[in-house]
């Protein structure tokens, strides 16, 4: 929660930066208009006082820009340490990065083993389908409920999979054939990645449970 508030923050803070340049003696912009996005807000940053309120709101906007980049890497770290802690196995799953991993274990919860099946998991994230009756005709539709940050970090690791992944590639462009469209198909992946995490989390708790007993 920490993290994504302090992203927003950032990003607005980007945006009124970028309005704020508009304004600005055309000089000193076109300086900066030769600048990387990084080295504008650098360059910012540390402008002279010259008393103008242009000059004093990019660096106040630079500054903050900057002390929430600082934020950001900072709980970025400390998400990876957690989820290493808890299942460093899951970032060695393609697509699976550290702020995904959490999310989808805060939905599994303290007690995954709770889970009975990976479909309850799958329902859990909102993936698992619903099937709907007009009386004539049957079909499945989206399941609208479940864990909406959880069923969001399954459409980032399928999109990143989209990117990188030859097989998932592959799946698309099989199934795009036989004539579904790319949603569906996204909705097919992000299921299947459910039962992926799902077992890798029950195979730790498992791997836990032995190793208390034992």
């Amino acid at each position: 929660m920490a993290k994504e508030s302090a992203i927003k923050a950032r990003t607005q803070a980007k945006n009124q930066l970028k309005a704020v340049l508009l304004g600005i003696d055309p000089e000193l912009r076109e300086s900066l208009s030769r600048l990387s996005n990084a080295a504008v807000i650098a360059r910012c940053a540390e402008l002279p006082s010259t008393g103008s309120a242009a000059v004093f709101t990019l660096q106040l906007l630079a500054r903050r820009i900057q002390q929430l980049t600082a934020e950001v890497k900072e709980l970025t770290r400390r998400v990876t340490k957690a989820v290493r802690h808890r299942q460093p196995q899951l970032l060695d799953l393609i697509g699976v990065g550290p702020d995904s991993a959490a999310a989808l274990l805060i939905a599994a919860g303290d007690n995954p083993e709770r889970l009975a099946s990976e479909a309850s998991f799958a329902a859990l994230c909102g993936v698992s389908p619903v099937e709907q009756s007009s009386g004539k005709s049957r079909r499945r539709r989206l399941n609208r409920g479940g864990n909406r940050q959880a069923n969001a970090a399954l459409y980032r690791i399928v999109v990143t999979r989209l990117r990188r992944d030859a097989r998932t590639r592959l799946y698309l462009e099989r199934r795009m054939k036989q004539g579904m469209s790319k949603r569906e198909i996204i909705r097919c992946l992000k299921r299947y990645v459910a039962r992926e995490i799902y077992g890798q989390i029950q195979s730790t708790s498992a791997s836990a449970a032995s190793s208390s007993v034992a």
